[in-house]
């Protein structure tokens, strides 16, 4: 979207009249069944995870899920809905989730299921390894073991690091972040690939922080964003609206702080990642540019 930080602010001021004349079809179905339902994981601090025995979900993008909702379906009851990364596109775009708060990546292939919000996150991908591990760069995999989640684009990328380091990369999928840690942790696996800021939450919540490191250059980077159903323009426009005034305002890069820097619950461990430049400049210009466009 590239626009100017007037351009934004008056088209959000006029966001209440373009609703009323925006029709939407899930913000229909939302209004009929009197709830929305919110696709939320289960192991993926700090951006959507559960707390106690699934009694509460709460990260980053379950936060600004809340918010977008409480502002454009203000009586709708909220209903938590625990999805993975595999599971996530089908239940967007069929319509069983109404929005999907994971941290998902948005991706060229991705929209032509779904629809994506601005983007709220950049996220690196790399590897967490054990403390005594002898791996520091992402070159060394090749003839080793690694963990990554099934559905993500870790997996992808780890497909096309076998073609540069010119040796196979045994990569072993767990059903979620928690099962791929726990191939880390047992140690079946040598490596776990995934988002940093994902990394950093699963080890911040393990049982010995201190075990582990994330190390090694960047697989890529990616924009991560909210999603749901694929042409509902009036949906789009209304979740996009929230978030670019979140992000104009300042309070966006406060709702950040509180995942990625401040201490966050269960361990009330911090993160220690600070915004950065890439995802400041985001906050200012905001857009829904693919991952395609950060690897040109």
């Amino acid at each position: 979207m590239a626009a100017t930080a007037a351009g934004l602010a008056l088209w959000c001021a006029a966001l209440p009249a373009a609703l009323a004349q925006a029709p939407s079809a899930t913000l229909d179905k939302i209004k009929a069944s009197g709830k929305a339902v919110l696709g939320v994981r289960e192991s993926s601090p700090p951006m959507a995870y559960a707390l106690g025995a699934n009694e509460k979900y709460v990260g980053y993008h379950v936060e600004l899920c809340e918010r977008v909702l409480k502002e454009i379906a203000p009586t709708a009851k909220l209903e938590y809905m625990a999805i993975t990364a595999q599971s996530t596109m089908p239940l967007v775009s069929n319509g069983t989730v109404d929005i999907g708060c994971g941290p998902t990546t948005n991706n060229l292939a991705r929209q032509q299921q779904v629809a994506f919000a601005v983007t709220s996150y950049v996220s690196e991908v790399r590897m967490a390894v054990r403390k005594d591990s002898d791996l520091t760069s992402i070159a060394q995999l090749g003839g080793r073991t690694v963990a990554a989640s099934t559905g993500t684009t870790a997996v992808q990328l780890l497909r096309k690091q076998e073609r540069v380091v010119g040796s196979p990369i045994k990569t072993v999928l767990g059903k979620d972040h928690h099962e791929s840690f726990m191939l880390l942790e047992s140690g079946r696996a040598d490596a776990f690939v995934l988002d940093d800021n994902i990394l950093a939450g699963v080890i911040a919540n393990s049982k010995d922080p201190s075990a582990y490191r994330i190390v090694g250059e960047p697989l890529g980077a990616e924009p991560i964003a909210l999603l749901f159903r694929k042409d509902d323009p009036g949906f789009k426009a209304a979740v996009d609206g929230v978030l670019t005034r979140l992000m104009q305002s300042g309070e966006m890069e406060k709702i950040y702080t509180k995942w990625f820097v401040n201490p966050i619950p269960p361990k009330n461990a911090s993160l220690n990642l600070p915004l950065g430049n890439a995802l400041r400049q985001l906050f200012a210009t905001p857009n829904d540019k693919p991952l395609e466009t950060y690897q040109q």
